[in-house]
Order: C-alpha cells, then sequence, then structure tokens
C-alpha cells in the first residue's frame, strides 16, 4: 500500500501536437489515481510553443536575431527584422483565434493585408488562381470556406516564426520534431551528450524556466516524463537535467513510446546521470513496482520491465507479474491540461491529416494490441502490438462519458493500432442504447468483417473517417507482408465506408523488400481507380523503413534482402530501431517516391483521374499492367 507522501508529475516535454496534448499523461493520470496515487500532469511542449509565440517570445527571438551579425542574418531573418512591428501586432490575434477565442478575425486574416507573409507563403503560388484574381486559396476551400482559408493562413504565419526560430535561436527546433537526429535509432549517446553540455541557448532557458515553475506548482517527489518520438527526447533530457541540478531530490523516470521501440538493449550509463529509471512498454505495472520500491517496500530485485544503474553499469530487471487488465487501467484524465489553450492548426490540406492538427480530440484505446499482429514491417514483437486485451463495450462508454463530462467535448480519436471490428461493432451497439453523441475516427485493417451494413452502424454511431493500410496495392507483396487482405477485398471494404458517408484515408507504402518498378507503377495504377471508384477520398505513400523488431528485421532472409551492419560507435549502445538493409533489386526508390507524392496529392483534388498514371514520373515509365476497370469489376463482383 503506497503511503501519501509519494506525488507524482507526469510531463509531456516538447515537441509532440499544438492542436491536442499527447495522451500517455492522461492514461498514466488517470491510472495513478484510480489507484489513489496523488497524480497530476503538465504539458511543457504547450508551455514552450506558447511563450515562443506570444509578444514577450517574439521580441526575445528579435534580439537573438539583431545579435548575429548582418551578413550572417539571410533574406528569412531580414524579412523578419524589416517586420518585427507587424509580427508583434498580430501574434496574439492570431493565437487567441487559432485557440478558437476570436473566431471573428477570419476576416482580416483571409484579406491578405493583415498578417505578415514570409516565405513559407510562397507555396500558395503553388495553387491555381481563381477567376476572379484571387489568391487561389479558393480552390482548396471553396467561396464559403473562410474559417478553414484563414487557419491555413494561420499556420503558415506560425510556420515562418518557427523557422526564424530555427534559423536565429537553434537549427534543431521545429514544431514536432525537435532534435530529432540526436535521437532516433541513434547507436551511440555521444551526439545527445554533447548537446546537453552545450551552453544554453534561448529555449534551453525557457524551458528550464517552465520546469522549475511546474515543479514548484506542483511539488512532486516522482517526475515522469513521457517520451512518444525521437523528436522530443532532447528536451525530455533537457527537462531532467533541469531536475538533477535544482532538485536532487526528485525521482526522474523516462518512458514512452520511444523507450518502447528505442531503447530496449539500453546498455549506456551515461542516460542515468539524467534519469534514475526507464521504464518499458505499459507504464502501470512498472509504475506501481517502482513506488512500491521507492517506498521501501519491494526491493530493486523486484522492479518491472526497469532499467537502473547499479555499480556504474546499467542493469535492466523484470520480476514476472501480470499486467494490469485493460480494462481496469481507469479512465484517462485530462484534469490540469489547459484544454482552450492548444492550437486549432491547418497545414495540410490532405483531409485525413487536418484531423490530425485540427481541433481537440479526446484520444482513447479501444483495445491494448493488435488483433492480427502479422504484418512484416510491423513491430509485432513489441508489447504494445503483440499483446492484445480489449475493455467490454461497455466499459468504453462509461469512459467515453466520463471524458465528455470532464472535457465537454465529444471528438474522440480511437489511437489503436488497427481496431478489432468485433470491438467497433459491441462499441457502436453500445453508443446507440445509451444514446451516447460522439464524434469518432481511428485505424482499422481493411478486412471483410467491415460489411456495408457494419460500416453504416458505424456511421450511424459517430464514426466520420477511418483509416487502414492498404500498403503497396499489390497482391503479391500484400502477401508476402503478411496484410491478410487483397486490393479487391481493400476495393469493397473502402466503399463501404465511403458509402456510408465516412471519410477513407490510405496508408500506402513504396520501397518494401522486392518491390520492382512495374509493381510501383501498378500499385499507382490501382490507387487511381480506387480515387475514381469513390473507394477513398486521401492517401499518403510512406516510405518503408526496416526496423529491429519486425518479421523483416528479425529474418531478412526471408524478404530477399541483407541488413548493413551499423558502424561501430567505440560507446555502450544507446538506441536502436530503424536497420539500413540492401535490396538486391537496386530499385532507385528515391525517385519513385517523388511521383507517387505528386499524384495522390492531385488525385484528392481530383485532378489527372483520368490520365496515364506514368505522366507522374519525369522519367520513362513501363505502362502499367492494371487492367482498366480492374477496380470497378471488384466492386460489382461483390
Amino acid at each position: 500500500m503506497l503511503t501519501p507522501d509519494v506525488r507524482v508529475l507526469s510531463l509531456i516535454p516538447p515537441m509532440t501536437q499544438l492542436n491536442t496534448p499527447y495522451p500517455s499523461t492522461a492514461y498514466i493520470t488517470g491510472f495513478l489515481r484510480s489507484r489513489k496515487v496523488p497524480a497530476e500532469q503538465h504539458d511543457l511542449a504547450l508551455d514552450l510553443v506558447l511563450w515562443l509565440l506570444s509578444v514577450e517570445g517574439l521580441q526575445a527571438v528579435h534580439a537573438e536575431v539583431l545579435n548575429r551579425p548582418e551578413a550572417q542574418r539571410g533574406p528569412l531573418l531580414q524579412g523578419f527584422d524589416a517586420h518585427i512591428g507587424e509580427y508583434l501586432s498580430t501574434i496574439t490575434p492570431v493565437i487567441n483565434f487559432l485557440q478558437g477565442r476570436d473566431s471573428t478575425l477570419a476576416h482580416r486574416i483571409c484579406s491578405r493585408f493583415f498578417l505578415p507573409e514570409g516565405p513559407r507563403f510562397h507555396a500558395l503560388d503553388n495553387f491555381e488562381h481563381g477567376d476572379e484574381g484571387g489568391d487561389g486559396l479558393a480552390w482548396a476551400f471553396g467561396a464559403l470556406g473562410v474559417h478553414d482559408r484563414a487557419r491555413h493562413l494561420a499556420t503558415l504565419y506560425l510556420n515562418d516564426l518557427a523557422d526564424v526560430v530555427k534559423a536565429a535561436v537553434d537549427p534543431r527546433f521545429e514544431f514536432v520534431r525537435y532534435a530529432e537526429s540526436l535521437a532516433g535509432s541513434q547507436a551511440s549517446f555521444e551526439p545527445l551528450a554533447q548537446a546537453l553540455a552545450a551552453p544554453h541557448n534561448l529555449l534551453d532557458q525557457t524551458l528550464q524556466r517552465l520546469t522549475l515553475q511546474a515543479v514548484a506548482t506542483h511539488q512532486p517527489t516522482v517526475v515522469l516524463v513521457s517520451v512518444p518520438f525521437p523528436g522530443a527526447v532532447y528536451a525530455a533530457f533537457r527537462v531532467a537535467q533541469t531536475l538533477k541540478a535544482h532538485h536532487p531530490h526528485i525521482t526522474t523516470v523516462l518512458g514512452g513510446g520511444y523507450a518502447n521501440t528505442e531503447l530496449r538493449e539500453l546498455a549506456e550509463p551515461r542516460v542515468f546521470d539524467h534519469f534514475d529509471f526507464v521504464t518499458l512498454d505499459a507504464g502501470e505495472r512498472p509504475l506501481l513496482a517502482l513506488l512500491e520500491h521507492l517506498q521501501g517496500q519491494r526491493s530493486a530485485q523486484r522492479l518491472v520491465r526497469t532499467f537502473h544503474r547499479v555499480d556504474g553499469a546499467v542493469r535492466y530487471t523484470h520480476f514476472a507479474e501480470p499486467d494490469v487488465p485493460f480494462d481496469d487501467v481507469g479512465t484517462p484524465t485530462w484534469d490540469g491540461l489547459p484544454l482552450g489553450r492548444y492550437l486549432s492548426l491547418l497545414d495540410m490540406l490532405n483531409p485525413m491529416h487536418r484531423l490530425w492538427s485540427d481541433g481537440r480530440w479526446n484520444k482513447l484505446t479501444v483495445a491494448h494490441g493488435c488483433y492480427w499482429k502479422k504484418c512484416s514491417f510491423c513491430d509485432v514483437s513489441l508489447d504494445y502490438i503483440s499483446r492484445y486485451d480489449a475493455a467490454s463495450a461497455s466499459t468504453l462508454v462509461d469512459r467515453i462519458q466520463a471524458i465528455v463530462q470532464e472535457t465537454g467535448q465529444t471528438g474522440f480519436h480511437f489511437v489503436d493500432e488497427a481496431a478489432p471490428p468485433k470491438s467497433l461493432k459491441a462499441l457502436a451497439a453500445e453508443l446507440q442504447q445509451r444514446n451516447v453523441a460522439i464524434s469518432w475516427w481511428g485505424n482499422i485493417r481493411f478486412e471483410k468483417t467491415f460489411t456495408p451494413p457494419l460500416c453504416q452502424q458505424l456511421a450511424d454511431s459517430g464514426c466520420i473517417a477511418i483509416s487502414g493500410g492498404l500498403e503497396v496495392a499489390s497482391d503479391r507483396l500484400l502477401a508476402l507482408m503478411k496484410k491478410g487482405v487483397s486490393v479487391d477485398q481493400v476495393a469493397r471494404v473502402t466503399k463501404g465506408f465511403a458509402d456510408a458517408g465516412i471519410l477513407v484515408h490510405a496508408y500506402l507504402m513504396y520501397g518494401f523488400p522486392t518491390q520492382t518498378v512495374q509493381d510501383t507503377v501498378d500499385a499507382l495504377e490501382l490507387v487511381r481507380q480506387l480515387f475514381v471508384n469513390g473507394c477513398i477520398h486521401s492517401g499518403f505513400w510512406h516510405r518503408f523503413t526496416c526496423t529491429v523488431h519486425s518479421p523483416v528485421g528479425r529474418n531478412p532472409q526471408e524478404f530477399g534482402v541483407q541488413l548493413t551492419p551499423a558502424p561501430a560507435t567505440g560507446s555502450p549502445l544507446f538506441a536502436r530501431n530503424d536497420i539500413a538493409f540492401v535490396d538486391p533489386l537496386g530499385v532507385d526508390h528515391d525517385v519513385l517516391g517523388l511521383g507517387l507524392k505528386k499524384a495522390i496529392y492531385n488525385f484528392m483534388h481530383g485532378v489527372g483521374l483520368e490520365e496515364d498514371v506514368r505522366q507522374w514520373w519525369d522519367t520513362p515509365m513501363p505502362k502499367t499492367r492494371v487492367a482498366r476497370r480492374r477496380i470497378e469489376r471488384a466492386l460489382v463482383n461483390a
């Protein structure tokens, strides 16, 4: 039994998302409170961005610009300096607008005379101009889309400012990926160690101040730093560095998606100059064990999935105990997070991608893990995929209702790797039975269980969008991937969702082992036909990456490739995830990717749908082998 003197603070380090809090702290805070552990949460990423995007922050950035010799300023910084008065006068209204507190500003923003326009606005020249000689955004948003158009322009304005910060303060800065190269699949800790030893720049100083303010407010004895991506690692270590320097009595713990995937072979002792413990996988059981250990109720030998340093060496301890059942992890809580201060951005015109950055969504998981867990490109050996555990529909709707009651918002993003159709059907029925009105979207597998009647039931329960992996759009490669679907099946399932009024987004992949140029051309032709037949509304092409935890990374010979040995670093291993490989076919997938992305962008806007797909490449390509009416016949034969 934990004593009351334990106080846990979960921190979100820069950078994650600007429109909604990353959900890991909400999950763990809700769980700890359900076990009567005093727990709070704080979003340092939002704090840092809102300070930067304030009059005080821009004045500080401007001072950094003026400290640089004129010859080193360049056109971007010169433009910022020349228009600093306009930036200072517009930044507060723009932030209020993006926070939903001043919608009437949209009209002034759309005038194109209110905001200073830097290099990011040059992208608007790529749009066709309207008949009236307008700015061309009418093509994307229509005559009545004033609010959306204004948010897109305001987002470009913020991106200009991020570029200024990058040029004047820290070349590693981005709104989402901050100093990512220091941590992503970085075998050696040395680059990160050198960055942490460097003098504090403006961002470091600000993050230090914000960290100390959060600690002063919450007075924790344990601080959990949740790191979902490599782009949050540098700031996470800066936070821990601040805590060790100013509050050495506080126990610091690192966890989250990054640790779960990249730090599984951690052997670098210097990590523990900053963090006392690093935990892996679902955090509920490791944290309970760790808190008991800190209170003298459990020995270090009985920690669960936890790295720590013993006599200068890294030790991994896993005392086998059952994980907390998904039904018993409690309801996520956003208490303590300033939900009204997040920024609703619109940076991409892809209709599915805008859901990621537009509006605040309550993030919830339907089930832990993946019910399929066979895809050869996926990290199927890791806990977040391999251990499948679903909650009952009744429990899920109880959680949904509690979250709506707490936040006052009815939008939900189900963040499962692939939400199970059986669970979604039961969830939809429970929502309908209780007359709970929400809007929701999430990721699925395009499997035949999703019949047209089920698609309609999901739509009736509030489903507005789904995404799923079509991947390479080749039956041969889908079989090699062990996706468990065929192109024809994907066509029928996506059509069922689309006919129910649900937005359908396809994840697409290129560069998979043994994928030929012909395979790529054929895949694009099938994607074109899916758009033509109203099966999908948007898509995005990802370059295949081989990871150490995937079947391809574990058994490359089965996929006809050879892994490239990582160069020796001469230091203990830090992070490991992505693995370079050699495909004997030698296809230049980088060149192919340019044409694929150009095509999908135009397809989403109804452009070029009747043209030969070879037009999207600048070099000669083979003619597609796919029948012109392949998808149409698949739908008719359903």
